[in-house]
């Protein structure tokens, strides 16, 4: 296993690597935090807003933007997945300098109907860029906003995703994944 991925998955495990927990990891999945649209204010006329992203024990933030409501973060997030079932969840505050940072929303999101992608075509490599693989439909069960398309990038898997923020008057985050398969992972690609 290369060295990026190693560390990506220890700093994921909170520095500790067990040979269970390395048998189990299926692969890795970047969370491209994009941006934000509409999102609450919080402070006086405006918000300094960052995102908490959450699967199961692994905990990752993006970085504070100042007096933004429509902040464009552009950050990369990865998470270790050993099971696809826990679904990611996906939180908004405000910083505050001297009080507790204020929440501005709450999403979840599943990853299986992605999984199932990967599962079901194997060699990405043969799939021209671009190629729908499958659509995800919004519905009261997730927090889509819109129809979000699972697609083939230069053999690459990708899905885009809006999220409707809960809890919340107002706001929608945007993010993309793409998964990092690696040799020796628990997975089901080749």
């Amino acid at each position: 296993m290369s060295n990026l991925i190693m560390a990506a998955y220890q700093k994921e495990q909170g520095g500790e690597t067990t040979s269970a927990s390395m048998d189990n990891l299926m692969g890795l999945l970047r969370v491209h935090v994009r941006r934000g649209v509409n999102l609450a204010v919080r402070d006086a006329r405006s918000s300094d807003p960052y995102v908490v992203v959450k699967m199961g024990h692994q905990r990752l933030k993006t970085r504070m933007i100042k007096r933004d409501v429509n902040p464009e973060w552009n950050d990369d997030l990865t998470l270790s997945i050993t099971d696809p079932n826990i679904p990611i969840t996906l939180t908004v505050y405000d910083h505050d300098t001297f009080t507790k940072d204020d929440k501005m929303g709450n999403s979840e999101f599943e990853v299986m109907s992605f999984i199932e992608a990967l599962k079901t075509h194997t060699n990405l490599e043969e799939i021209p860029s671009g190629t729908i693989l499958s659509k995800v439909q919004p519905s009261s069960t997730n927090c889509l906003a819109e129809e979000s398309a699972i697609y083939v990038n230069e053999g690459k898997i990708f899905q885009d995703l809006v999220l409707r923020l809960r809890d919340v008057e107002c706001g929608e985050v945007e993010i993309q994944l793409e998964w990092i398969h690696f040799p020796g992972s628990k997975t089901f690609l080749t």
